[in-house]
């Protein structure tokens, strides 16, 4: 019996997901709510699946065992706990939500009702991005003394005046760094390890009527007593592709998109010329720099495809709730630090609830 997935919110980026699921072997979409009944209407007839009259309707419809969260970024915890209530596994889109009070709630709720949960970061999919993962955890790159990430895309004026919820603290939960570079922010973590300091400025320099920043800059110190820096921005005309640099005192690798564009180590192995081969200059997409319609749903396929064989296999999938709450607190210790204008240390203190 093929998996069946429901859909919640039906904008952009849930299109994304429809198109992944159909590309899973043994997965099909089999509904989708939104409470414009026009839009739920229109997305079902697009991707061939069932439109439904409520949101509770769809997740207890015994075909759907797997509910994908694609609403605004802020209203993110209601549809996750009552999906996890009703007995259906939750794949949330980034962020998990946009405190971490929110996102603990979602966090019990699944472990309290015995479904996964998952929090959609398709950077750790990348062939690219696991190759220097791995390189990492073989040592190659000796003391790890930079992990850097750059997110230097550009948004024009529209974007934000056409969403309604985007450029908003209530729904958005802040700008450039928790909707576009929370991506980047994920991987850094991923890469180099626990985020043990952060020290950030932002501010609203290329945009009118949004609450958050569109531009911003954080040093950061990894508990592993590297050091850091991670931009963010929809302020940099015309966009350029994402960059994470990483380096060490035997090597250095950066990655553009998806490419590996340096891959040097004071100690090669015979498999670094395959590596380059297969994830060299080249190799990845234009991404969202400048569009945000313009990325891949690759990404996402191969996130879904782990978390199906992690329910079958009754194993964590590999970016669940607690790793997807993890971006959320870098970011908010960064909206701290630039509020207050001190550094912050990590963890932060959260409130029970």
């Amino acid at each position: 019996m093929a998996t069946g997935f429901g859909i919640v919110g039906t904008g952009m980026i849930s299109h994304f997901h429809a198109k992944a699921i159909q590309s899973l072997s043994g997965s099909r979409l089999v509904g989708c709510y939104n409470h414009n009944a026009a839009k739920a209407a229109a997305f079902a007839a697009e991707y061939g699946c069932r439109a439904f009259a409520s949101a509770d309707q769809m997740y207890r419809d015994p075909e759907i065992s797997i509910v994908n969260i694609c609403t605004p970024s802020g209203s993110h915890m209601d549809p996750a706990m009552a999906a996890a209530q009703a007995g259906r596994h939750v794949v949330v889109e980034k962020p998990l939500e946009i405190s971490l009070e929110r996102c603990d709630q979602i966090i019990r709720a699944c472990d309290q009702h015995g479904v996964k949960l998952c929090t959609i970061f398709p950077s750790r999919f990348s062939p690219a991005n696991i190759a220097l993962r791995e390189a990492i955890a073989a040592g190659r790159f000796g003391r790890l003394t930079l992990g850097d990430s750059y997110v230097k895309w550009w948004r024009t004026q529209e974007y934000y005046d056409g969403g309604g919820w985007r450029g908003t603290w209530a729904l958005d939960g802040g700008g450039a760094y928790m909707n576009q570079a929370i991506h980047n922010v994920d991987l850094l973590y991923w890469l180099m390890g626990e985020v043990s300091e952060v020290c950030g400025f932002t501010g609203t320099l290329a945009h009118e009527r949004i609450e958050v920043e569109d531009t911003g800059v954080a040093c950061l110190k990894f508990a592993c007593g590297a050091l850091g820096v991670l931009e963010a921005s929809t302020s940099a005309w015309p966009g350029l592709l994402k960059k994470t640099e990483i380096h060490g005192d035997r090597g250095t690798a950066i990655v553009e998109q998806d490419s590996i564009l340096k891959w040097d180590f004071a100690e090669p192995l015979a498999d670094d010329a395959e590596i380059l081969k297969r994830c060299g200059a080249g190799s990845g997409s234009s991404g969202g720099a400048s569009d945000p319609k313009a990325i891949s749903f690759v990404g996402h396929q191969l996130q879904l495809q782990d978390f199906v064989e992690a329910i079958r296999d009754s194993r964590p999938p590999r970016v669940d709730g607690a790793e997807g709450r993890r971006s959320v607190e870098i970011i908010l210790a960064i909206y701290e630090s630039a509020r207050t204008g001190r550094s912050v240390r990590l963890p932060l203190q959260t409130v029970s609830g």
